[in-house]
């Protein structure tokens, strides 16, 4: 057997054990592990190399990153920050044709630009955002959807923690990546404003329980409604973290660390100024922290070790070859890529998608001459569908566990996500036949 032959067995034997239900980190180990005693038929090399895997594979101070932005999107999320957002845009945007989805849509790209954890939008926003509009005649599966389809803009608009992971696995600059998701993230927040007014205009059974009363309700003069002052008063915090971290980020004041640190003391201090954190919060608040920053510094070890086992075995480079042979173009690459990351999006989650397949694709579309971040973002696009399509959508199983309404099945949540997954689609082809979407501020 050839070693690339032997190289595709592992491949297929670690996304396998994925399949099996085996936690993606303990996977890459066991088979990035085998694949070097195989190889080279020395077991000791393969200790040695884990040894060094664990002892390089995060020892840079940019890996600070990832507990910090952490830390700051929850405390965020304890201080109800997510809700006055949404009151501000329900208040600004309620006599527009849908005008609650479109808030859902408004408050999640504020509060992606501060969490940047999809997970974190689609829990605090089905409380939110759910029951207000059922309140106001929508249907709760579409209210449902809306918040699953909306979530995902947490993942794209920066500071996002798949960005994070995939500049550190393709080895290119996070603070590029922030850069690069700008205005991929803003197209496909407007591409979703728009799809849900003509969604609403072309078929308001979709939309509402009882289209005509929706519109009255719409049109109707109401005259409690929130004071300029009250508004800015809720708004401001957020605003100003935002301005902070990617103001300071952006600007080049910050690097991606002290972006990070700067936003977590800020996200303190809004959340000591609500008073919403007591010390019970703030006891959760960081072991929820060093739990999610464990995990993915300890996957990013993991995929580390799994990437030298893939250059070891040569894949990458053999791949390359029968791209390079197989007359595709690097346009052709990338839709290639992008279809095979959509249909692992069915059946596997987000970070286990970027973990096996960046190592082996990165070094290849950087060989047919495409921009490392023009295809980080064209990945990361394909592999937010996947957190909406059955049967795995964690956004959608996220909403649907919070809901917690009998009356609101996972499958009528699904079919309310299939206009937001379209719109996805279309920015993801927008995205990869124009890269100066995502050059223009590189």
């Amino acid at each position: 057997m050839t070693t690339l032959t032997l190289g595709f067995i592992l491949i297929g034997v670690l996304i396998l054990l994925v399949l099996l239900g085996m936690q993606i980190a303990y996977a890459l180990f066991i088979v990035a592990f085998s694949g070097i005693w195989l190889i080279r038929d020395n077991l000791g090399l393969s200790f040695k190399m884990l040894e060094l895997t664990a002892y390089s594979g995060i020892d840079d101070y940019l890996f600070a990153t990832i507990p910090l932005f952490v830390l700051m999107g929850l405390l965020v999320s304890v201080s109800n920050v997510g809700r006055d957002t949404f009151e501000v845009a329900e208040e600004l945007l309620r006599r527009m044709l849908c005008g609650l989805g479109v808030a859902t849509v408004a408050a999640n790209t504020v509060f992606a630009a501060v969490t940047g954890v999809s997970i974190a939008s689609a829990a605090v926003f089905t409380r939110v955002a759910v029951p207000e509009m059922t309140r106001h005649g929508y249907r709760p599966a579409f209210s449902a959807g809306t918040v699953a389809g909306s979530s995902v803009l947490g993942m794209l608009i920066p500071p996002s923690l798949l960005l994070i992971i995939y500049g550190v696995l393709a080895e290119v600059s996070i603070g590029g990546m922030f850069l690069a998701g700008i205005v991929p993230g803003l197209l496909l927040a407007l591409g979703f404003v728009a799809m849900l007014m003509g969604v609403t205009l072309l078929f308001p059974g979709f939309v509402f329980a009882d289209p005509e009363a929706a519109r009255e309700r719409r049109v109707a003069v109401d005259v409690r409604g929130m004071s300029a002052t009250t508004m800015f008063a809720k708004i401001t915090p957020i605003l100003l973290l935002v301005f902070l971290v990617l103001g300071g980020l952006y600007s080049g004041y910050f690097t991606p660390t002290e972006a990070g640190g700067i936003g977590a003391f800020g996200a303190l201090l809004i959340a000591l100024g609500r008073r919403s954190l007591n010390r019970g919060k703030l006891w959760q608040v960081m072991k929820q922290t060093g739990t999610i920053s464990v995990s993915i510094l300890l996957l990013l070890i993991a995929a580390g070790f799994y990437s030298r086992m893939l250059a070891i075995a040569g894949l990458p480079n053999a791949i390359g070859d029968l791209v390079r042979s197989g007359g595709f173009s690097p346009l052709g690459f990338l839709f290639c890529h992008a279809v095979i990351i959509l249909l692992m999006g069915m059946i596997l989650d987000s970070t286990s998608i970027l973990l096996i397949m960046v190592p082996i694709a990165a070094p290849i579309a950087q060989g047919l001459g495409i921009d490392l971040s023009h295809f980080g973002i064209v990945t990361v696009l394909a592999v937010e569908i996947g957190l909406l399509t059955p049967p795995f959508g964690i956004s959608v199983f996220t909403v649907h566990n919070t809901l917690n309404d009998p009356d609101v099945s996972v499958e009528q949540i699904f079919a309310a996500t299939m206009p937001f997954i379209l719109v996805m689609v279309a920015i993801l082809v927008l995205v990869a036949l124009v890269p100066w979407t995502v050059t223009v501020f590189l």
